[in-house]
């Protein structure tokens, strides 16, 4: 976050030095624009044409709408460790259909959503666990919090992936349900 300090100060008419208010003007910067490139960063997709142009979070709706390359979603699978039938399962989609996906084939809207989410949650626990082996192995751990679930099995709805973005949330905030 870059910062600017400049003091900005309110008087009234007959105000004193002492009864002026002062406070510093802080300048901020997107903060979504690093989401964003981890995100891009989570898919193999940095440096791509197409992801140039994302400055933030909202970019990601053209290039869902239009559809994002098979190869996005193989480097997700192998940094996340999820297997074909895994994928399959969580983009509601036959291991077999997307077995024959050319690598630069786009993916449909729905599944390259899902592709921006998934690797929007492994960018977000990466950033919080402190490495992706450490996020991979507590969504392998079965969770009091998610009834006794693993957290991959929350991964083929939109609901489930918010759910596991609020639990990070709370994780990264000592707050243990």
């Amino acid at each position: 976050m870059a910062t600017q300090r400049k003091e900005k100060s309110y008087t009234t008419p007959e105000a004193s030095e002492s009864q002026q208010l002062h406070e510093p003007m802080i300048a901020y910067t997107i903060s979504s624009n690093s989401a964003a490139s981890r995100t891009i960063g989570m898919m193999g997709m940095a440096g791509k044409k197409d992801f140039d142009s994302i400055k933030n979070e909202n970019d990601f709706i053209s290039i869902i709408r239009s559809g994002i390359p098979k190869q996005a979603m193989t480097h997700l699978m192998d940094v996340a460790d999820l297997t074909l039938l895994e994928m399959a399962i969580i983009t509601h989609t036959s291991d077999r259909t997307l077995h024959r996906y050319k690598p630069q084939q786009k993916l449909s809207q729905e599944q390259s959503e899902r592709m921006i989410e998934l690797a929007r949650l492994y960018s977000r626990g990466e950033e919080v666990f402190g490495s992706i082996e450490a996020f991979r192995q507590w969504m392998d751990a079965v969770l009091l919090p998610l009834g006794n679930k693993k957290p991959k099995a929350f991964l083929d709805t939109s609901l489930g992936i918010n759910m596991l973005l609020d639990e990070i949330g709370r994780i990264e905030n000592g707050i243990f349900a």
